[in-house]
């Protein structure tokens, strides 16, 4: 998918660019982020820096990645956290901006960024990533890239605590309706076949034999075969002309990679993943109901005993279609992530 969430180190990270949240003068290293790069770069690293007289906040500038396993180190200036009335947040989406730029010009097919701004600068971790996410999946709309936001660990992230707390009340309604389904089916299936000491009692007729369908009725199969339902890429395809979207809308709107859906267009059996369907299904705004068919044209279903359903119904019911919004809480929930 071209924009993913990742728990990672950075440095570790197999791309032809990396992100470092810089400081200003770009000449010590630093600490954090900063540091970490630096060491992991070696020494050749902080001498091309220190050649390269600053960034201004919001900017960026780019260098040799030296002994890390990318190609570029792209060093852009997070702003410091200042109560918020002063441009912080327009500032913060310009670093991402400014990076992405950079990696286009020098022909980079994958960056990974860094929470930038979100340590040291005190910018609140909620607003940051929300500010990632929004300046990233904008740039994607318009551009083909593979971008990895890399969280180092679960104590920098987070998402708002109110959508964490209602999305973990929606899970907890589900997942109760779904257990008192089973008790009830399990009691009916007791009443049904009631238990005599340690076994079931046996009904005294025994069931029919099944119908040998096959080899009694031999043109049956190949009638039914031929009246088949339309399949996920034609309900695919048919939706996207019904929005009145282009495929290249729909796939980057669904954070899907362009030679996936290229895949799905010229194979009308194609057998997606669960989650591509559900990305397909956000991207186009459909309802509940006509999610679930979607599903069902590619052999799915949601269900309220899974965690990843729950999270994204909770989501439609809610009419939020925003698929990086979605992996946000999918994430946060050690739930896999939407797209593909």
């Amino acid at each position: 998918m071209p924009l993913q969430i990742v728990r990672n180190d950075i440095t570790h990270m197999q791309v032809d660019a990396i992100v470092n949240a810089a400081n200003a003068s770009l000449s010590d290293g630093g600490g954090g982020v900063d540091g970490c790069i630096h060491r992991a770069a070696g020494p050749e690293l902080l001498a091309e820096c220190k050649a390269l007289g600053g960034c201004e906040t919001g900017h960026a500038k780019l260098t040799k990645g030296y002994a890390l396993p990318c190609r570029y180190v792209i060093h852009t200036v997070g702003p410091r956290w200042c109560g918020g009335a002063h441009g912080e947040r327009e500032q913060l989406a310009a670093c991402y901006r400014s990076s992405l730029a950079l990696a286009l010009e020098h022909g980079c097919a994958s960056v990974a960024f860094p929470l930038i701004a979100s340590g040291v600068y005190g910018f609140p971790k909620e607003l940051a990533l929300r500010t990632a996410i929004d300046a990233i999946g904008d740039f994607l709309l318009a551009h083909d890239m593979t971008v990895y936001l890399v969280i180092f660990d679960r104590k920098a992230y987070q998402i708002g605590s109110k959508l964490f707390a209602d999305i973990t009340a929606y899970i907890d309604d589900r997942y109760a309706a779904a257990r008192a389904d089973e008790r009830g089916a399990r009691q009916r299936r007791v009443e049904a076949y009631p238990v005599c000491g340690a076994s079931v009692c046996m009904q005294a007729d025994a069931a029919p034999a099944p119908r040998a369908v096959g080899v009694q009725h031999p043109g049956a199969l190949k009638d039914a075969l031929e009246q088949l339902d339309e399949s996920f890429s034609e309900m695919l395809l048919r939706k996207i002309d019904e929005r009145g979207m282009t495929d290249a809308q729909c796939y980057k709107k669904a954070n899907i990679d362009r030679k996936l859906f290229s895949k799905i267009r010229s194979d009308k059996g194609y057998k997606p993943s669960k989650p591509t369907v559900i990305a397909f299904a956000i991207a186009l705004e459909l309802p509940l109901n006509e999610l679930q068919d979607m599903l069902r044209k590619a052999g799915f279903a949601l269900s309220h005993s899974n965690k990843f359903d729950i999270i994204v119904e909770f989501f439609v019911a809610h009419g939020n279609y925003n698929v990086f919004e979605i992996n946000e809480a999918l994430f946060a929930f050690d739930q896999s992530l939407i797209g593909a």
